[in-house]
């Protein structure tokens, strides 16, 4: 491997040129992949992902932002910043899956600048560069912002109170007043993206930094972060909407901590005691989520700041010592990490939990990156085996696949794992050799992303090889969301829907839990009646008083599906058989099916409403992913031929 590290000393590789050409180069990384992978398909999936746009459409529908709703159940779940963002882009773009997307594109964006700035301010422009890039292509920020959940908006406020706390500290900050104002409005938008882990993270940290710097009792430190005047922004961001969703939402005054099925007991009960206390205790009702193994947690971070991570040991090299800015910010980095890791070691948890600290993590890893030591070149020849081990395994999938025939939709080649769904990665067990058949263009692009990965970091060593890193996880990234679009018939509805606006008007009912078909309700607009679910998300709202009756037994099912009205039925394969047995299979008429799913109705159609027949749908959905694919290579190429490394090392090398 050769070693250019020298090409990155003296005057080839000074700290001059403008923040902005840096900001510049991370924005360009970020958006060639967020903005990038924000058309459609892929499709809204079932699950949160199509439920919470549909949400969002609700309050832009009803005019309604204090309470949400879900199938006209008040869903008291989530904090309004999960859906005002989706809701204001509505309303400039209209409503379509990719503006639901557009609010999560420019946070990720966003935490990418701010993670660039913050290690500009604290360690230089080239530090701050590579900490920049390593926020803006690591998997787990690309991973988690798949699914339309709000947490990178907490990493925002997060990453964005902490710099804010050692601005205001800091003796050379001219205006530590403002910092001190930006600390709480941070505070305050992360009590409504996430409640009150949105204030405990970023002060816990900072009590932890101000006690290991031994500030935590001195009188100048509370006079420059401004306490009660802290508390007045916070309030005046977060109480509003707290009171009037509390207002809207009575019983006011109840503290016990127990729940079960038929209690309601308002808005402040469930939100704080029941979403906060009893989720970190594990006594939530109802228990509509699992938990991710301790081991797992804290082993996936590995893989979720990825290509990154390998240099990991390089911080161990690093000073922690408050001495300056430096040292101050690695510091706060690390009790802002551990902070947040260990607590969730004793609570409740999921991989995407720890998304806060992914810029703690980025600074450590661009203050080490920017001193190429040692561990630094050692971390890239790991790197290049990697990238070179990943392209051999793509390229030998697409060899081993290339003349097994792909028919109909993956659904049909993957294998069932129900227990590993726990985990973010679980569906990855569904596949299957065939399955890898319905993926050779992603499996293509792929094998060229990690081959631009092993070759960079063969031939070359700091920027050169981090360069080379970047552009293999936005090839990378965009293969994934090839890799989505054929995978759309299985985690989304879409084409079910598709077919039902198609056929004649007809009531929805939902033979699975609402979020089992939430894409449907989303691109059909339509509401449903839900059979034998009332349970998970909805079971809270249906008990309040004045919530409108959508669940339904079997009784009532077998009584609707016999009269004359016309109703439609989503069920998974599986549950075909349960149907059959409730109403007889002579009383089911197959509209269509797609992915392990189908839409069934209890009146024959005629020939004037009949929609093409499930192998015509196949052909019809996979000569559109074939299309769409084609197109969505567009971004990937137009960006792999417009920045080439060396016209990136040209511009990097003379701004950084």
């Amino acid at each position: 491997m050769a070693n250019s590290s020298g090409a990155f000393s003296g005057a080839s590789f000074l700290d001059t040129g403008k923040n902005r050409n840096i900001y510049l180069a991370v924005l360009l990384f970020a958006g060639a992949i967020y903005l990038g992978c924000i058309v459609s398909p892929p499709s809204l999936m079932d699950d949160a992902d199509a439920a919470i746009a549909q949400v969002a459409r609700a309050m832009l529908a009803t005019g309604d932002w204090v309470t949400p709703r879900l199938d006209g159940v008040i869903y008291l779940e989530k904090p309004p910043l999960y859906f005002w963002p989706i809701v204001i882009s509505y309303e400039i773009f209209g409503v379509h899956d990719w503006a639901a997307r557009i609010p999560l594109a420019l946070c990720s964006m966003a935490v990418a600048w701010l993670t660039a700035a913050m290690g500009v301010w604290a360690f230089g422009k080239r530090a701050g560069f590579y900490a920049g890039l390593c926020m803006a292509t690591c998997i787990g920020l690309f991973l988690f912002t798949r699914v339309l959940i709000p947490d990178v908006a907490l990493v925002l406020t997060v990453a964005l109170a902490m710099w804010a706390l050692l601005r205001a500290l800091d003796e050379e900050e001219p205006r530590p007043r403002l910092w001190a104002a930006i600390f709480a409005a941070s505070l305050g938008t992360g009590l409504l993206i996430k409640s009150l882990v949105g204030v405990l993270f970023p002060l816990a940290g900072g009590v932890i930094y101000l006690f290991f710097t031994r500030q935590l009792f001195s009188a100048r430190t509370w006079k420059r972060i401004h306490p009660f005047s802290g508390v007045l922004i916070v309030l005046l961001i977060a109480a509003p909407w707290h009171i009037l969703a509390a207002l809207r939402n009575p019983p006011y005054f109840y503290f016990g901590l127990h729940s079960g099925p038929g209690q309601y007991h308002g808005f402040l009960w469930f939100f704080f005691i029941n979403e906060q206390l009893l989720r970190f205790l594990n006594l939530r009702y109802p228990r509509d989520y699992n938990t991710v193994p301790r081991v797992y947690f804290w082993l996936f971070h590995l893989l979720w700041l990825f290509p990154w991570s390998v240099y990991f040991p390089a911080i161990a090299k690093l000073s922690f010592k408050p001495l300056d800015r430096a040292g101050k910010m690695r510091l706060l980095a690390l009790c802002w990490t551990g902070f947040l890791l260990i607590f969730f070691t004793f609570s409740t948890t999921q991989e995407y939990y720890s998304m806060p600290c992914y810029p703690a993590l980025a600074l450590l890893l661009g203050s080490a990156m920017a001193t190429e030591g040692a561990w630094i070149r050692r971390g890239t020849y790991v790197l290049c085996a990697v990238a070179a081990s990943a392209a051999l395994a793509t390229l030998t999938l697409f060899f081993l696949v290339r003349h097994v025939p792909a028919v109909g939709d993956i659904s049909s080649a993957l294998s069932q794992h129900p227990k590993a769904y726990t985990l973010s990665l679980g569906h990855m067990e569904d596949l299957t050799i065939d399955s890898f058949a319905y993926l050779r263009v992603p499996l293509l692009v792929a094998a060229g992303a990690f081959l631009v990965g092993a070759i960079g970091a063969f031939r070359s060593a700091g920027l050169r090889a981090f360069l080379s890193a970047a552009l293999m996880m936005v090839l990378f990234f965009h293969a994934a969301r090839l890799a989505m679009v054929v995978f759309d018939p299985y985690l989304s509805s879409r084409p079910l829907a598709e077919a039902l606006l198609r056929s004649p008007e007809g009531t929805l009912i939902s033979g699975r839990p609402y979020y089992a078909f939430s894409s449907i309700f989303f691109y059909t607009n339509r509401t449903s009646l839900i059979l034998n679910g009332r349970f998970n998300n909805l079971e809270y709202g249906s008990y309040a008083p004045g919530a409108p009756n959508v669940f339904i037994d079997d009784a009532q099912f077998q009584e609707l599906w016999m009269r004359p009205d016309r109703y439609y039925v989503m069920a998974l394969d599986s549950g075909l058989p349960g149907l059959e047995k409730l109403v007889g299979p002579e009383h089911l008429y197959l509209l269509a099916k797609s992915g392990g799913k189908r839409i069934l109705t209890n009146q024959p159609l005629g020939e004037a409403d009949a929609v093409p027949q499930p192998m015509r749908m196949k052909e019809r959905d996979a000569a559109s992913a074939a299309s769409v694919e084609e197109m969505a290579l567009w971004p990937t190429s137009r960006f792999a031929l417009a920045l080439p490394q060396s016209y990136l090392y040209k511009k990097m090398s003379s701004c950084i």
